[in-house]
C-alpha cells in the first residue's frame, strides 16, 4: 500500500500563546537573526523550487536547492524540500539521511518524521514507519497525512501478525479469512 509523503512547503510551527512568542523573539535576538530571518525567506527560491518539482524537473530543482544550501546550509525548509526531491528521485538513501538530519536538529517538525516513516515502511520498517508516525502527531495531532500513513502502516503490521499466527496455527477458523480480507484491502487501496 503506497504511502503518501508529505512534499507541501514546510510551515514553521506557529505558538498559541502570547509567552511562546515572546519566548521565540527573545531565541532570535539572542541568537542573531531578529532582523535577517525575514530577508533570508524573501530571498529564498523556495516557489521556484516547488514549481519545478512539481513540474518534474527535479534535477533542476534539486539543483537549486543545493546551490541555496550552499550558501544558507542551516535553512530548514528548503533542507526539507530537497529531501523530497531525494525521496522522489529514488534516491532513497540520501533522503533517509536528509529526513534524519531534519528529524535530529529540528525534532519540533512533524513533516521529516512523517516523510521519514515513509521511507522506513517502504524498506518493510514498519515498527520504526509507526514509531516516526506517532512522534509525528504527537507533535501535529491534526495532521490528516500522518494519521492516514499511520492506518495503512497498521493495517501492514496487523498483516504481517496474521501471516505469524497462521504459520503457528494453519488451521485456526477464521484467521486465513482474516488475512484474505485484509490483503484485499492492502491491494485496493488507491496510489497516491
Amino acid at each position: 500500500m503506497p504511502f503518501a509523503p508529505t512534499a507541501r512547503r514546510w510551515r514553521p510551527l506557529r505558538p498559541r500563546h502570547a509567552h511562546h512568542l515572546l519566548a521565540a523573539a527573545l531565541l532570535a535576538l539572542l541568537l542573531g537573526l531578529g532582523l535577517g530571518a525575514p530577508a533570508l525567506a524573501q530571498d529564498a527560491p523556495y516557489d521556484a523550487v516547488q514549481r519545478q518539482t512539481q513540474a518534474g524537473d527535479w534535477p533542476a530543482a534539486l539543483a537549486q536547492a543545493d546551490a541555496w544550501l550552499a550558501q544558507h546550509p542551516a535553512d530548514a525548509q528548503m533542507r526539507f524540500m530537497r529531501a523530497v526531491l531525494l525521496q522522489r528521485m529514488g534516491q532513497t538513501e540520501a533522503a533517509q539521511a536528509a529526513f534524519t538530519a531534519l528529524v535530529q536538529e529540528h525534532p519540533e517538525l512533524p513533516e521529516p518524521h512523517n516523510n521519514l516513516a515513509v521511507l522506513h515502511a517502504a524498506a518493510g520498517r514498519l515498527l520504526e514507519a509507526q514509531l516516526a508516525l506517532e512522534q509525528a502527531l504527537r507533535l501535529h495531532p491534526h495532521y490528516a497525512t500522518a494519521w492516514r500513513n499511520l492506518g495503512d502502516v497498521q493495517l501492514q503490521r496487523a498483516a504481517e501478525a496474521y501471516r505469524r499466527a497462521l504459520e503457528q496455527t494453519p488451521h485456526a477458523p477464521g484467521l486465513a479469512q482474516r488475512l484474505q480480507a485484509l490483503e484485499a484491502l492492502l491491494a485496493s487501496a488507491p496510489a497516491r
